[in-house]
């Protein structure tokens, strides 16, 4: 089957990290380019992340810049969105797409994982 796949959510206190991942099943990740994105409750989606299917070139939304890196491994054909410093507001589901923009016009994309930042 077709598919991505995220993990590494869960609960995480205020200035706490986590890690997550974005594993291809079925498919070659490193021929896309990748983004993550997250949404909470009564907002708007917002993209968070942006890594080239090279791996050279990065982006970052601006509430995140500086406290979030992406990065890719080929041979384990993942991406990953290491997150530090993490604040209340960054509480979201967070998914990942084939599409830096928009994660519909992507070929592929997950059902996201959860990730709630609280005391």
């Amino acid at each position: 089957q077709l598919q991505l796949v995220e993990s590494g959510g869960g609960l995480v206190q205020p200035g706490g990290s986590v890690r997550l991942s974005c594993v291809a099943s079925g498919f070659t990740l490193h021929y896309y380019a990748i983004g993550w994105f997250r949404q909470a409750p009564g907002k708007e989606r917002e993209g968070v992340s942006c890594i080239s299917s090279s791996g050279d070139n990065t982006k970052y939304g601006d509430s995140v810049k500086g406290r979030f890196t992406i990065s890719r491994d080929r041979a384990k054909n993942t991406v990953y969105l290491q997150m530090n410093s993490l604040k209340p507001e960054d509480t979201a589901l967070y998914y990942c797409a084939t599409d830096c923009k928009d994660p519909q016009r992507g070929d592929y994309w997950g059902q996201g994982t959860q990730v709630t930042v609280s005391s």
